[in-house]
């Protein structure tokens, strides 16, 4: 479904971002793996998919810098001829109620999640516009970006940004067939949702109508489909693969 594309995944060495290389690649594409500091992971990723027939590489690059952003889409251009996929998926966590949140605290999760979107997106624009191919944008947000959680504010502010950065550059990029997607997860057995507080992961079973945690290959079968010539016809779309957690 995707053989012939070139993607990159930030944050693609663990977790959600590794559900979604692994995935990728299954469907034929090229991989940049993205990582900022766990290189061993990354590389074993690598190894993995090259090991079943697929081609990847690793590439460290902290996506909030923005000229590591750009180093990152000329590494992959320069490896693989093109870039027709971006998934940006780099996210982290620094939850704590408003009154106890430092500022760092604040900056470090708007930077790794929100600016490293803008930053990507620019960075593999000019490549997808000079190759006159269209391309596929996909951004990573989340339930949270959507419903707000307590604990949450610099999280869910970066997540509902993520949404209206999509939906604005979808109209700026359309008319060059270049769609850009959001997927919003809702909780899956992670690093990040693992320091949960107990009570708040009893709300959000019995909040979600389906009952259950997801996991992490239905969001990356989500993403797989936006990054297909199916969805050739979606843009400036949000995606929930939530188990219904916000409708």
């Amino acid at each position: 479904m995707l053989s012939g594309k070139v993607a990159i995944v930030t944050g693609g060495s663990r977790g959600l971002g590794r559900a979604i290389v692994e995935e990728l690649a299954a469907q034929g594409a090229k991989i940049a793996v993205n990582y900022n500091s766990n290189a061993e992971a990354a590389n074993e990723v690598v190894a993995q998919i090259v090991e079943n027939g697929g081609e990847a590489i690793a590439i460290q690059a902290n996506v909030s810098d923005f000229a590591q952003a750009q180093s990152l889409a000329k590494a992959t251009k320069d490896a693989f001829g093109q870039i027709d996929i971006l998934v940006n998926n780099a996210g982290i966590t620094r939850d704590t109620l408003i009154m106890r949140m430092k500022e760092d605290q604040w900056d470090d999760v708007l930077d790794i999640n929100l600016k490293s979107v803008f930053n990507c997106s620019k960075a593999v624009a000019r490549p997808m516009l000079r190759a006159k191919n269209g391309g596929r944008i996909i951004n990573i947000s989340s339930v949270s970006g959507i419903v707000g959680l307590p604990g949450q504010t610099n999280y869910s502010a970066s997540k509902a940004g993520m949404i209206g950065f999509t939906k604005a550059l979808a109209k700026e990029l359309g008319d060059r067939q270049i769609t850009v997607n959001a997927v919003a997860p809702g909780f899956f057995p992670t690093d990040l949702t693992s320091t949960l507080p107990e009570d708040l992961q009893k709300w959000i079973l019995e909040n979600t109508p389906l009952g259950r945690m997801g996991n992490s290959q239905e969001v990356a079968y989500a993403v797989s489909f936006l990054a297909s010539d199916r969805a050739a016809f979606i843009t400036g779309e949000v995606i929930r693969v939530d188990g219904g957690l916000a409708m």
